[in-house]
């Protein structure tokens, strides 16, 4: 031992060799490929021909489904986290949140894998949901905002959000390239249905933790995906 070596908190990560490194850009180019035209629901094997490296070699790189959305999609969630930052500063509180609406569901008409991205939850990919976390709190800082300005219906809840989320990648899913316009319309005809005044009450909105439950069951992981941490 050399006693005047620095001592690290942890293990050493070593990096990668250069054809390890050109083989995890490779697949993660492959990935942004077939998600961004499959949707998330594209097979691990698909990522590996579209890449042309074998299946083992995917999974060296990329042992999880989780951790390869996660390096695929990092930059996007931080676009994603920006959106919500613009609008906030926009002086008009109700521009800002429908600005916001409107540059989220374009970003999901404009990646399959990415529409799917903000109906899911991804536990094990820590800096993914990070971002999504922090865009959720300044998400709640707008709906406040377009409240008190009496211009959003003082019954909608943050979760609303994300079922406007889900019901555009539907839209955006199921029109695909026949009708990929067709978002606009149905994200307008959500918009005009939140300004207030409202015209009648809403329905409950789902539990947050029956909402958690759903975005983890359309994961990855699908249902055997791991529970909310609570606290190669």
């Amino acid at each position: 031992m050399n006693p005047g070596a620095q001592q690290s908190d942890g293990p050493v990560v070593q990096p990668l060799r250069s054809d390890a490194e050109r083989n995890r850009e490779r697949i993660i180019a492959a990935a942004r490929t077939v998600f961004g035209r499959d949707g998330l629901s594209a097979s691990m094997a698909s990522v590996a021909r579209e890449a042309g490296v074998g299946i083992a070699t995917m999974f060296r790189r990329f042992p999880t489904k989780e951790e390869l959305v996660a390096a695929v999609f990092a930059d996007r969630m931080d676009a994603y986290a920006d959106a919500v930052a613009v609008a906030l500063d926009d002086p008009d509180p109700w521009r800002g949140f429908t600005g916001y609406i409107e540059a989220a569901c374009a970003m999901q008409a404009a990646d399959y894998g990415f529409a799917d991205v903000l109906t899911m939850t991804f536990p094990t990919a820590k800096d993914l949901e990070q971002r999504r976390n922090e865009a959720y709190e300044a998400m709640v800082q707008l709906i406040d905002r377009a409240k008190a300005a009496g211009r959003l219906r003082e019954d909608f809840d943050p979760s609303d959000l994300v079922l406007i989320h889900m019901a555009n990648a539907g839209v955006v899913n199921a029109t695909g390239e026949a009708a990929p316009e067709a978002w606009r319309r149905v994200v307008a005809l959500m918009i005009q249905s939140l300004e207030a005044p409202a015209r009648g009450l809403l329905p409950a909105p789902p539990e947050h933790e029956a909402l958690y439950k759903a975005m983890l069951r359309a994961g990855p992981g699908g249902p055997t995906a791991p529970a909310p941490d609570k606290g190669d």
